[in-house]
C-alpha cells in the first residue's frame, strides 16, 4: 500500500508513461507487415522476399517470432532484478530511465532498412533491430506495470487507476493509426517523390513523442512517498514456479494470450481491410480507430460503475464473445451491400463496447492477483507477475503478427483477398476461445467463499 496516495495529477503523469510505451508498440503493430509487405496498391515497395519456410511461414513471420525467444528470458530476469532492487529511487524508476532513449532509437531503426528493395540483408537488419527494441521497451513495462497494485491499493482506485490506463493505451492506438493519414500530409506538404519516405518522417516524429510521454512518470511518481518499496528476497526459480503454479493467474494468462494473439490480426489487417475489402483509402483507418476509441469512452463510466455491483469475470466473458462475434464480421466487408463507410464504420462504433471493458478489466484483475499473493506470501513479486503477463502479451501479439503474415499468401491484393478474409475468422475465433478459457477463472471471493486460497489448484 502506498504511504501518501497519489494525487490526481500523479495519476495522469503515470498513465503518460502508458501513453508514450502504446504509442511505440502499437506502430510496431499496425506498420510493421505493411510497411515490408505492402499490397500492390499502395505505393509501397516490397522489402523482405516472400519466399516461406517449410512451407508456411513467410520470413516477416519468423523475424516477427525472433525477438520473442530473447524475451522469454529477459522478461522475467528484468522483473526479477526489479523486484529485488535496492537502489535509493526505487525499485522501478531507475529502469524506466535508462530504457527511453534506447527505445527511441531501436523504434525509429525499424523503419530504416538496409535496402530499399527485396533484400536478405534487409531480413537480419531487422530481425537485430526489432530484438533491441523490444528489450529496450520491456526494461519500461516491466517495471511500470509493477508500480500499479502499490499506486492503488484497494480493489476501487485499481479499476480507477486502470481506466486511465486503458485510456491512454488507446490514445496510443489511436496516435499510431495515424500514420498513414499524416504520411498523406507530409508527402503533399514538402512534396516527396517517394511515400515511403513520408512514413519514415511520421513514425519517427511519432517515437520522439512517445518517448517524451515516457518520461513524465519519472517527474511525478517519488517511490519513496507513494511505494512501500520492500524488496523481494525469493529467488529467481522460486519466484517464477510459483507464480506458474497460481491456477487463478494461469487461466486469465492463457486466455489473455489468446484474445492478444486474436486483437493483433485484427489490428494488423485493419490498413488491409480498409484498402483491399473495402476500396477505401488508408487514412480511413486512422478515423477508424479514432471513432472507436472515442466512442468507447463513452462506456468508461459504466464498466467503472458495473464493477461496483457485477464481479469482473462474468463482464470479462460478455465482452471476449461479443468481440469474438463482431470480429467475425469482417469477413464479409464488402460482400454485402451497405457502403463500404458504413460497413468499417459501423463496426467500429460496435467493437466499441467490449474494447472499453476489455480495455481496463485485465488491468485491476491482474493487479488485484499480484497484491492478493503478496499478502499470502510476503513476497512483493508485482514485476515478476506482469512480466509473465508482459511476455505472453507479446507472444500473443507475435503469434498473431505470424498468423496474419501467414494468411496474406493466401491473397492480399484487390479481389485476391481469401487470406484477408481468414484473418477475420481466425481472430473471432481465438477472441471466443479467450472467453470459453476465461470461464474457468474465479474471482477471489469466490475462492474465500471456497475456503481455499486462490494460488491453490
Amino acid at each position: 500500500m502506498s504511504e501518501i496516495p497519489l494525487s490526481l495529477r500523479g495519476q495522469l503523469g503515470y498513465a503518460c508513461g502508458m501513453l508514450g510505451w502504446s504509442i511505440m508498440i502499437n506502430i510496431v503493430t499496425v506498420m510493421l507487415i505493411y510497411f515490408y509487405v505492402p499490397p500492390n496498391s499502395s505505393d509501397l515497395t516490397v522489402l523482405i522476399p516472400q519466399v516461406t519456410v517449410l512451407g508456411i511461414f513467410t520470413l516477416l513471420a519468423l523475424i516477427a517470432a525472433s525477438g520473442r525467444l530473447l524475451d522469454a528470458i529477459t522478461d522475467p530476469l528484468i522483473a526479477y532484478f526489479s523486484d529485488r532492487s535496492q537502489h535509493r529511487l526505487g525499485r522501478r524508476i531507475p529502469f524506466l530511465r535508462v530504457a527511453i532513449i534506447p527505445s527511441i532509437l531501436f523504434g525509429v531503426l525499424i523503419f530504416v532498412p538496409l535496402e530499399y528493395q527485396e533484400s536478405y540483408r534487409n531480413v537480419w537488419w531487422l530481425t537485430f533491430i526489432q530484438a533491441g527494441f523490444y528489450l529496450s521497451l520491456t526494461c519500461y513495462i516491466i517495471p511500470f506495470n509493477a508500480l500499479l497494485p502499490e499506486l492503488a491499493p484497494s480493489p476501487r482506485e485499481k479499476v480507477r487507476l486502470s481506466t486511465l490506463l486503458s485510456l491512454a493505451f488507446v490514445l496510443g492506438v489511436i496516435v499510431s493509426s495515424q500514420t498513414p493519414g499524416l504520411a498523406d500530409w507530409i508527402q503533399q506538404a514538402f512534396h516527396l517523390e517517394k511515400r515511403i519516405q513520408a512514413f519514415q518522417i511520421v513514425i519517427g516524429g511519432l517515437y520522439f513523442l512517445g518517448g517524451l510521454f515516457m518520461i513524465v512518470p519519472l517527474v511525478v511518481i517519488d517511490e519513496q512517498k507513494h511505494c512501500n518499496n520492500h524488496p523481494a528476497t525469493i529467488p529467481l526459480g522460486k519466484a517464477f514456479r510459483h507464480i506458474l503454479s497460481h491456477r487463478n493467474f494461469l487461466i486469465f494468462i492463457i486466455a489473455d494470450f489468446s484474445y492478444f494473439v486474436s486483437l493483433t490480426i485484427i489490428s494488423s489487417g485493419l490498413l488491409y481491410f480498409v484498402k483491399v475489402l473495402l476500396f477505401l483509402e488508408e487514412s480511413i483507418g486512422g478515423q477508424v480507430m479514432f471513432v472507436l476509441v472515442m466512442v468507447s469512452l463513452l462506456f468508461y463510466p459504466l464498466v467503472i460503475r458495473l464493477t461496483n455491483s457485477v464481479d469482473k469475470r462474468r463482464l470479462m466473458l460478455y465482452s471476449l464473445f461479443l468481440q469474438g462475434a463482431l470480429m467475425m464480421t469482417i469477413f464479409f466487408f464488402g460482400k454485402i451491400s451497405l457502403p463500404a463507410t458504413y460497413q468499417i464504420f459501423g463496426f467500429a462504433l460496435l467493437a466499441a463496447i467490449p474494447s472499453a471493458f476489455l480495455g481496463i478489466l485485465p488491468f485491476a484483475i491482474i493487479a488485484e492477483i499480484a497484491e492478493q499473493d503478496g499478502q499470502q506470501t510476503g513476497q512483493q513479486k508485482e514485476a515478476m507477475f506482469f512480466a509473465v503477463r508482459n511476455f505472453s502479451t507479446k507472444l500473443g501479439q507475435t503469434i498473431g503478427i505470424m498468423i496474419f503474415a501467414m494468411l496474406t499468401l493466401f491473397g492480399k491484393d484487390p479481389y485476391d483477398d481469401l487470406g484477408i478474409r481468414l484473418a477475420a475468422v481466425f481472430g473471432g475465433a481465438l477472441c471466443l476461445t479467450a472467453g470459453i478459457i476465461f470461464i474457468q477463472f474465479k474471482e477471489v471471493r469466490e475462492y474465500k467463499e471456497l475456503g481455499i486460497e486462490p494460488g491453490k489448484i
